[in-house]
Order: structure tokens, then sequence, then C-alpha cells
């Protein structure tokens, strides 16, 4: 019997994707160091690209695309009893790029971004924040939120306080740099004109994707382009001192980053565990003796297709 290349059975290894695994998803699980998140049914060769935890802990929300993100749908898994669901593309998704949802505090809503065209302008093909209520049904067709939030630049990444205060990503001109992340509070029921974070966060770069704790005194991001920079875009958290500022963000080092994107971060506060999506590749220095083995290393879930990871947080260590 002739011998299994090793480039070959690292990749069987790691790519042991099972039919329907849902049922070893375990939200309780709280690992010491980054690890892939459900391994063959979370994180796959597809492109999972944000995730997103109900506050009871009984439904998730992650945003699956094919290899070119061409396709990007928001999909959903319920916890009934003791057992998850399997997978299926939430009601109002699956013709537009449906990406990035966030949970409200209450987990009646549902924010998320998308390219659908807005009613009053159909041909814009932008992407804006758009929010869906919990029914008993499931959840509700979306509405954007007012035009002040969605202008005709993109709007990414919502991240919303207790108090309805709402963070997300964008370009405008009262930005800082290439990409900024801005806040509008809510206020009797709206939102006022967004404004960006001073420059202990935002910078002459790219600052994206914005996590916001429900307290709204810890922020985790995504940059790309700093001096520290480790490679391909990495994540930084900042706190707010006792005069309620943002301080300056600190990268979150190499035991979360890699030289690979790493952006998209969300916190289980219940469970305490920190979610973030990744690029890393399985590194591979071995020549490829042959198609089989460049097939097996092209359809493992390390294959720089972004894979949703997970690590224990102690938000009390982050100064």
């Amino acid at each position: 019997m002739k011998t299994i290349a090793p480039i070959i059975l690292i990749a069987l290894l790691l790519n042991h994707c099972h039919s329907d695994n849902s049922n070893e998803i375990n939200l309780e699980y709280s690992p010491g160091k980054a690890e892939l998140f459900a391994e063959g049914y979370i994180s796959t060769n597809l492109y999972e690209r944000d995730i997103a935890i109900s506050p009871k802990g009984d439904e998730i929300i992650l945003t699956l695309c094919d290899y070119k993100q061409l396709k990007r749908c928001l999909v959903r898994i319920e916890k009934r009893g003791n057992q998850w669901s399997n997978k299926e593309v939430l009601s109002f998704s699956g013709k537009y790029s449906d990406i990035e949802p966030c949970y409200s505090v209450t987990g009646k809503e549902l924010f998320f971004a998308s390219d659908r065209p807005l009613e009053l302008d159909s041909t814009r093909s932008d992407y804006n924040i758009w929010v869906s209520k919990k029914t008993s049904n499931g959840w509700s067709e979306p509405e954007p939120l007012q035009s002040n939030i969605n202008s005709k630049m993109d709007e990414f990444f919502p991240s919303v306080t207790k108090n309805g205060n709402l963070y997300f990503t964008s370009v405008r001109e009262n930005g800082i740099g290439n990409e900024d992340i801005f806040v509008s509070k809510f206020i009797n029921g709206k939102y006022t004109d967004p404004e960006p974070l001073d420059s202990n966060i935002n910078g002459p770069t790219y600052e994206f994707n914005a996590y916001i704790n429900p307290e709204e005194d810890l922020i985790i991001f995504s940059s790309f382009g700093r001096k520290d920079d480790l490679g391909g875009g990495d994540l930084y958290y900042s706190r707010k001192n006792t005069n309620g500022f943002w301080t300056t963000a600190v990268n979150m080092g190499s035991e979360i980053n890699s030289n690979k994107l790493d952006y998209c971060p969300f916190v289980d506060i219940p469970r305490g565990n920190f979610y973030f999506t990744s690029e890393r590749i399985l590194s591979v220095d071995k020549r490829l003796e042959n198609v089989s083995e460049l097939e097996a290393l092209a359809n493992n879930v390390l294959n720089g297709m972004g894979n949703i990871f997970r690590v224990h947080l102690d938000t009390n260590k982050l100064k």
C-alpha cells in the first residue's frame, strides 16, 4: 500500500467536515488559545465572514459566502432543547449581499449591512444598515435606518450599545482616514448625525469593523496599515478612561492576530468568549508532487477563506 503524502494527510486531518456535526457546537467551552470554532460545521472551506450569538445563547447568525464572496448570505442556526438545528438561510436573505449581523442587547432586533436597494431609491447598490425585528414567526422583513445613517457611501458593521447608540464603519467627509469608525447617539427614538471617533481610535489608514460592548466602554476593531500591524490587518482594542474618553488603541498581539487579515470581532459576554474572523492559512513549505495534493490543500478548512476563531477573553485584563 502506497504511503499517503504528508501534505494530504495534514489536509485530511484538518478537513474532517461531516455532513452534519451541528451538535458539536458548545458555546460554554472557553479555549485558552485561539482555535477554529465548530470546525467542519461553522468553520468550513467556504468563506465564513462574521458571527453573532444571541444574548440567550439560543441562536447563531453568521455570514456565509462562496469562495469569491460574490454571494453573501445570513445563515441561522437555532438551539432546540439540547440540539442545534441545521444551517438555514434567513428568510429575508439570499438575494442580496447581507453581512455583519448584530443583535440588540435585548435580542429583539437584528442589525446588519446589505447592498439591497432602498425603497426611495432603487438604483442604489451601496451598503446600508438595516434592522429586522424578532417575531413569533422568526425575523421580520428588514427596514433601513434613517437617511443620516445610510448615506450614498457604504455603511458597514453595525454595533449597538444598551442605550441604543450605534457604531459603524464608513467613509465620510468628516472622517479622519481612508475608512473610519463612526458613532451616532440614539436620542428620543432617533439617531443623531454620525461623528468619527477621535484619533485614539481612527487614524490616517483604515479602521473598520468595531465591536462595542453594551456598557460602551470597550471597543475592539480592525485596522490595516499601522506600524505595528502584523500583516493583512489586525485587531486592536481600547477602553474608556475615567473621563469617558477612549484611550490609545492597543494591538491585541500575536496570540490573536496573524500575518493575514484578522477582523469582524464579537464578544459573547455571558460566556466570556471572543470570536473573530481570520484568513490565516495552513502553511505548507513542501513541494507539491501531484494534483491531488494541490486539491487537498485547496479544499481544507485553512485554505485562506475566512474562518471563525474563538478564544476565552477576560475583558478585565484589557486595560
